[in-house]
């Protein structure tokens, strides 16, 4: 059953994958369904997943809460393009709990969400240049995708257009910067602050952190250029903690924003920042703006699953955090013993639930320094892992609430019988 679903996947679907990667045949599989942290697949074999729907499934799969909420709003009306009780509740949760929010505006992704910040900020500073960090990933729009992955890298502050289809001109409206460097950051970003609007970062790059100093002085350079400091917490929104990566490394963005785990495994995608930001999207303020809406901007059913995801984490306070860290940072240090063990250099780079190994010795503190690393021997191992019934993809590893201690000892089990060479299915 599950080989002629995926045969069929081949024809009808580009590449018969969802994402920008796809598995080798011997391991490839369609997921019928998921609940708490695993995937079952056509067949009913069940898969630990660490992908977590790339991110956003915080509680795990299913959680009865959240089921609840959106059984119930889908019986209400699925969506209005309309103002809904569900999207202002969601709002004041966010308000309340992000450092840098006076007030919200909602989009459908975390991709929308990146590009209307940008936008927001060329309308405040009646500039057009934006800056961001090399490896940085902000979504799939045109100046997100300059310089997320070059193998050969040009000198800053130019970037690499790597993807085909983006335009030229693109290229030249986006400065690049090393993460981790708050000396060459900060240069270029004064260097150029008569044309430069926006400085938007990861404030965990992928799976790098902040080193320290770092992100305050972004904070410190923007206010000396007049530009608007933009902090994507798509991945670390209410995931470092409730306040987000603003709250866990004690720096405020002008703007931030958010997707994923704010709206439960449902679309969304949301900006939120001061009043006198947010009033270019104001469409009552019947002043030069930008639109900011689309046809599931605001969707109740998705406000509604993410409602329901911040009050369950809300209702465990700090503990939340608590447990999962402890449980993240258990589950990283048995995985890196098991290379040490076989003397193979590894490192996990990573901050609490989300982390990634890089095969190598050398230390990281950037995207450049990952160039360096065995990116095939840790996708192999991914693809052994998942031939043990354990589902990380190659990329960055996302620990969930709904992990369990006979997940981490599988998890643990099954990396030992990849390293050790024996074979899964």
């Amino acid at each position: 059953m599950q080989q002629d679903a995926v045969r069929r996947a081949h024809v009808v679907i580009a590449g018969g994958s969802l994402s920008t990667e796809a598995l080798p045949g011997e391991i490839e599989f369609i997921v019928d369904h998921a609940a708490g942290s695993k995937l079952y697949d056509l067949e009913g074999r069940a898969y630990i997943d660490y992908v977590l729907g790339s991110g956003p499934m915080l509680l795990g799969h299913a959680h009865p809460r959240v089921v609840a909420a959106v059984q119930r709003q889908a019986a209400r009306g699925s969506t209005y393009f309309s103002l809904n009780r569900e999207a202002l509740a969601l709002a004041e949760m966010i308000v309340s709990a992000v450092p840098c929010a006076e007030q919200v505006k909602f989009v459908g992704s975390g991709t929308e969400a990146t590009f209307a910040a940008l936008r927001l900020a060329r309308v405040a500073t009646g500039r057009e240049k934006v800056l961001k960090f090399e490896g940085g990933f902000h979504g799939n729009h045109d100046y997100s995708l300059v310089s997320v992955t070059p193998s050969d890298p040009p000198p800053y502050p130019r970037g690499a257009n790597e993807t085909a289809g983006v335009p030229a001109a693109v290229q030249d409206t986006v400065l690049i910067a090393p993460f981790n460097d708050a000396e060459q950051a900060g240069d270029i970003i004064l260097d150029h602050r008569e044309e430069l609007a926006a400085v938007i970062v990861e404030p965990l790059q992928r799976a790098l952190p902040p080193a320290p100093g770092f992100l305050a002085a972004l904070r410190a350079a923007c206010d000396k250029a007049g530009a608007v400091l933009i902090f994507d917490e798509v991945v670390t929104g209410f995931r470092m903690a409730w306040g987000g990566a603003q709250e866990r490394y004690g720096v405020t963005p002008d703007l931030a924003c958010y997707g994923k785990v704010v709206f439960g495994g449902y679309s969304g995608g949301a900006v939120c920042g001061s009043r006198a930001l947010l009033a270019a999207a104001d469409p009552i303020a019947k002043k030069a703006g930008i639109n900011m809406t689309g046809t599931l901007s605001g969707n109740p059913i998705s406000a509604a699953a993410g409602l329901a995801t911040l009050q369950v984490i809300e209702a465990e306070g700090s503990g939340f955090y608590e447990r999962l860290f402890a449980w993240s940072e258990r589950l990283n240090a048995g995985m890196v013993a098991a290379f040490k063990r076989r003397r193979i250099p590894v490192q996990a780079v990573g901050d609490g639930p989300i982390f990634q190994f890089f095969v190598q010795e050398e230390p990281i503190r950037d995207y450049r320094d990952t160039l360096h690393a065995d990116g095939a021997a840790w996708l192999r191992f991914c693809h052994g892992m998942i031939g043990r019934g354990v589902f990380m993809n190659g990329g960055k590893v996302y620990c969930s609430a709904a992990h369990s201690d006979e997940d981490l000892t599988a998890t643990l089990a099954a990396c030992e019988d990849v390293l050790s060479g024996e074979t899964g299915r």
